[in-house]
């Protein structure tokens, strides 16, 4: 006997804002209630048919193949040209927490046992070539999660699913026999143990259909198979994509993205500066322009009125932290990482970050706004400016009472090394000497993610994948089984059996209130052994070309908050 999950079983509970910024390895938040729609002016409402929307962006994607790329840009390109079983809702949708069916016809049927979910597909799928999507096309596409060369992104669906130990893709081992197409319409997935957030599991990027046999090596390094309503018309890595309208997608076959564009051009490659001057300006084409969140330098200058209507202030859910490699010394040293916690000045991070209209305080790894957050802060200081003698004391505890040098990973944008820096300036105080490893974004992720590439920290962001509880950020950060080669999120690369244990059971715990304690609970106990350090939840201030409408933030994607999905132009004519 099954049941039929609904769409109210899956919001989440007491969410107060949603906001996403392109931080993260990975893609939403939020914990339940209410639409959070953009605060800024004329910017929400529906979009005229036509035009093409500019984006200004100042890094490359870091993968148009969806089983590799994972992290919160990223994702929300993928809606526009990708479409999975499930999606998160548009961020105009009255619930923009809820999953919602995209390809299939609802969310899922579940087995008794919780080990078994069926969906169905909608009649009329193409891909951009005309040619039909069945349950073949969708199960080739997750299994391609397992390639270890390819499925490097989302981790869920290898986590979950059941599969053979040494299976390894479609290309490698073949057939994924625990991913069943009774007939083509109709795909079954078997569980390693019940997941009654699988809906949201089935909404990751690579679960998006690809055709049988496409996509093995670097076939889709730049070029993709499009089932979303743009394909591909042209793409410079590092300096343009150009997105047209296909041809062959059914705006009757999906209730999420209204298309209203004829394309997007993303230009890749700006300086955040220019990209600031650009849309302060509005110039030309730059009236239909959208862009990420603004620099510090940038904020003074919109106290003018005249940008008051095109302003976007919306409140974050990403949690910005620096992970502690413990598998190097001294950083396998218990002591040496509370100490690094104690000596960090988050307030100087908060000032580079740009201050707290840009950024607030940190002390946990679950952000208020998602469900299972408990507050606490286990290295307090003084107006969260780092206590220096204790962080020296535990320093002379473990040996180290004269510093040590250490090498920390960071990007290579101006506000991410702002915070670099006040890390770097930080540790000095305690004897800590900290030489940077400046990293290209679009590849930051996908080195970080690569364990022998690790260096002894870095700098990076997190956001959970779906609203309903913590689990999709406690296991993915700490669980020390979930380690890998590559993809991996566990940057701490920490591995303890109290931690895994304590995973297994708030995993089970089928009451939303009492699993929310037990991951505030857990929180707890992981940041006692300090294997990062919690520094910022970043906000989102946006500035949208005046034509621009459709702005609508939404949990379940990551690009600054702003939902491509709605978004479109006043009049097409302008620009």
């Amino acid at each position: 006997m099954t049941r039929r999950v609904t769409r109210p079983a899956l919001r989440a509970a007491a969410f107060g804002v949603a906001a996403l910024l392109a931080l993260g390895a990975c893609s939403s938040g939020g914990g339940g209630g209410g639409s959070t729609a953009s605060t800024a002016g004329g910017l929400e409402g529906q979009p005229a048919e036509g035009g093409v929307v500019q984006v200004l962006q100042n890094a490359d994607f870091s993968y148009l193949d969806p089983a590799k790329g994972w992290d919160g840009g990223v994702n929300n390109f993928y809606r526009l040209v990708y479409r999975t079983l499930t999606t998160p809702a548009s961020g105009s949708a009255e619930d923009p927490n809820e999953i919602v069916p995209d390809l299939a016809t609802d969310t899922g049927t579940v087995s008794d046992d919780g080990l078994t979910w069926t969906f169905t597909l909608k009649d009329g799928l193409k891909f951009d070539d005309g040619t039909p999507i069945t349950s073949a096309e969708v199960k080739f596409g997750v299994s391609r999660a397992w390639d270890p060369e390819i499925g490097i992104g989302s981790p869920y669906a290898k986590q979950v699913i059941d599969a053979p130990e040494d299976y390894e893709g479609p290309y490698k081992s073949g057939d994924l026999k625990t991913i069943e197409t009774p007939d083509d319409t109709t795909i079954v997935f078997h569980l390693k143990a019940p997941f009654p957030d699988f809906p949201a599991v089935a909404s990751q990027p690579n679960f998006a259909p690809f055709p049988v046999g496409s996509g093995a090596g670097d076939e889709f390094l730049n070029d993709l198979v499009a089932s979303g309503p743009y394909t591909l018309d042209e793409y410079t890595p590092g300096s343009v994509i150009k997105l047209v309208r296909n041809e062959n997608w059914d705006a009757a076959t999906d209730e999420v993205r209204t298309a209203k564009p004829d394309g997007w051009n993303f230009q890749l490659g700006l300086d955040p500066a220019t990209i600031d001057e650009r849309l302060l300006a509005g110039q030309g084409t730059d009236v239909n322009a959208i862009g990420g969140n603004l620099q510090p330098a940038t904020l003074a200058r919109l106290q003018d009125p005249k940008y008051k209507d095109r302003l976007v202030d919306w409140p974050g859910v990403c949690t910005t932290y620096m992970g502690l490699n413990t598998t190097k010394k001294p950083f396998d040293d218990v002591k040496v990482r509370q100490a690094i916690s104690y000596a960090v000045d988050k307030a100087a991070v908060q000032n580079g970050t740009g201050g707290t209209m840009l950024a607030d305080i940190a002390s946990t790894t679950i952000p208020q706004s998602v469900a299972g957050f408990k507050d606490f802060d286990l290295y307090p200081s003084e107006g969260n400016t780092g206590d220096v003698d204790k962080a020296k004391e535990l320093l002379a505890e473990a040996g180290y009472a004269d510093g040590f040098e250490m090498t920390l990973d960071m990007r290579t944008q101006p506000k991410l090394q702002a915070q670099a820096e006040a890390v770097q300036q930080s540790l000095s105080r305690v004897g800590i000497k900290v030489t940077f490893n400046p990293i290209d974004t679009s590849k930051f992720y996908e080195t970080i993610g690569t364990p022998k590439l690790q260096n002894d920290a870095a700098i990076t962001g997190w956001c959970p994948d779906w609203a309903s509880s913590a689990s999709t950020v406690i296991p993915p950060l700490f669980d020390g089984r979930r380690i890998t080669d590559k993809g991996n999120s566990n940057l701490a690369q920490i591995d303890d059996p109290a931690i895994n244990s304590a995973i297994d059971d708030a995993l089970a715990v089928t009451d939303p209130t009492a699993a929310n304690e037990a991951w505030g609970n857990l929180d707890e106990q992981v940041l006692t052994e300090a294997p990062i350090v919690p520094l910022l939840v970043e906000k989102v201030v946006l500035l949208p070309g005046e034509n621009v409408t459709g702005v609508y933030s939404s949990p379940g994607v990551a690009t600054g908050g702003l939902d491509y999905t709605g978004v479109g132009l006043k009049d097409p004519s302008k620009g």
